[in-house]
């Protein structure tokens, strides 16, 4: 006796393997109905738990999800169309998620900041190491594009010193919160300087995004290139569609936890950079062990630069729609962990190789980080 086929659709996908959007459609709706009565009773700790953990886990497991389909896309796109495909879907659900949380609750001014540089963290220094750590453990060192890296680093620098280190040094009378023309001038460098990179990276230098051992590998690739992509790029949407939604409903427990509880400002950060940086640390981490470098490099470096680049100008729109004003710059301790991060981030990625002792020290930062957090 065998076991029966899974359904399958255009593209090879199998309808078993999409029943999560069933649960996230489901949860939708049942907080479309009942937001009173499932929001009610936040005051006890164990209902609060439950709401915040489903509601965090049904998010969480959409952006999976969509990472699941912008890595099909990526294997019929090729590098570096199907890294960009996923750092835009997954920096799209970052702003969405910043943005619900400043709009719902009382005015959070370091909300921005505080997610900008928890996802920077999280991914130049756990996720970095966690891939060079598990695909140095396998072989003695790694290769990338060193052209690529220095391009994303390029960028990287000035964007992350002009949204997160300058401002803390040109306040003015309203203290760190930018002026409109300061903003507007950062809101245009940010736009300017990525779509001059995307115009770098799809156009005339896709090569500094591949290397050389992966640009004719796997013969049988081919076929897969050749099926539709439009199966996939129609879910990676659908999924997307309820995290617009219950992104907005999980900013009312974030909310409640700092303004009721007086949980640190920076949680609400942490959260938002959780669900943004976990799925593309996973599909990082998965590159790495592969033997794929170039592919985790894409990954991680891209997801900070869009991070940076698209993040910063929309949390400053909405700053300016809504008026609720935002600061930008970082202070004590966390100034100084970007500008180490940033100088190891240059040393690690200058030679086009990677070892296992460069993991072992983005992964101290990474803890270093962790600790700052409840010493703060």
């Amino acid at each position: 006796m065998t076991d029966r086929p899974a359904v399958r659709v255009a593209g090879g996908i199998g309808l078993r393997e999409e029943w999560f959007l069933g649960v996230s459609v489901t949860t939708s709706l049942i907080f479309l109905a009942f937001p009173e009565q499932l929001f009610r009773r936040l005051s006890d700790p164990l209902w609060f738990a439950a709401v915040f953990g489903w509601l965090f886990a049904v998010v969480l497991g959409s952006a999976l999800s969509v990472v699941r389909h912008a890595d099909r896309l990526a294997e019929r796109l090729k590098e570096p169309y199907g890294t960009l495909i996923l750092t835009l879907a997954i920096t799209s659900i970052e702003v969405m998620a910043i943005s619900a949380v400043m709009i719902h609750g009382e005015n959070n001014p370091t909300l921005a900041r505080d997610t900008l540089f928890a996802v920077v963290m999280i991914i130049l220094n756990g996720m970095v190491g966690l891939s060079l750590l598990l695909g140095a453990w396998r072989r003695p060192e790694q290769q990338h594009n060193l052209q690529g890296a220095n391009a994303y680093l390029g960028v990287i620098v000035p964007l992350a010193t002009l949204s997160l280190v300058m401002p803390t040094f040109l306040a003015g009378p309203d203290g760190q919160h930018p002026s409109a023309p300061r903003q507007l001038i950062l809101g245009i460098i940010s736009v300017g300087l990525y779509a001059t990179f995307l115009f770098l990276q799809a156009g005339r230098h896709q090569d500094y995004f591949t290397t050389d051992r992966h640009r004719h590998e796997h013969p049988g690739e081919q076929t897969l290139s050749h099926r539709p992509v439009w199966p996939h790029a129609a879910l990676l949407f659908a999924y997307m569609g309820p995290v617009v939604f219950l992104v907005e409903q999980l900013a009312r427990p974030i909310d409640y936890i700092i303004e009721t509880l007086h949980a640190p400002t920076a949680f609400g950060g942490v959260v938002m950079a959780v669900l943004v940086a976990t799925p593309e640390a996973i599909s990082a981490v998965r590159a790495s062990i592969a033997d794929n470098l170039q592919r985790s490099v894409n990954i991680f470096l891209g997801s900070v630069l869009s991070t940076i680049g698209l993040t910063v100008p929309a949390m400053l729109a909405v700053s300016r729609l809504y008026g609720h004003p935002v600061t930008l710059g970082l202070e004590h301790g966390d100034l100084v962990m970007l500008l180490l991060t940033l100088a190891v981030s240059i040393i690690t990625f200058a030679s086009g190789r990677t070892h296992l002792m460069q993991g072992a020290v983005h992964l101290v930062l990474f803890l270093a980080y962790v600790l700052l957090i409840f010493q703060q």
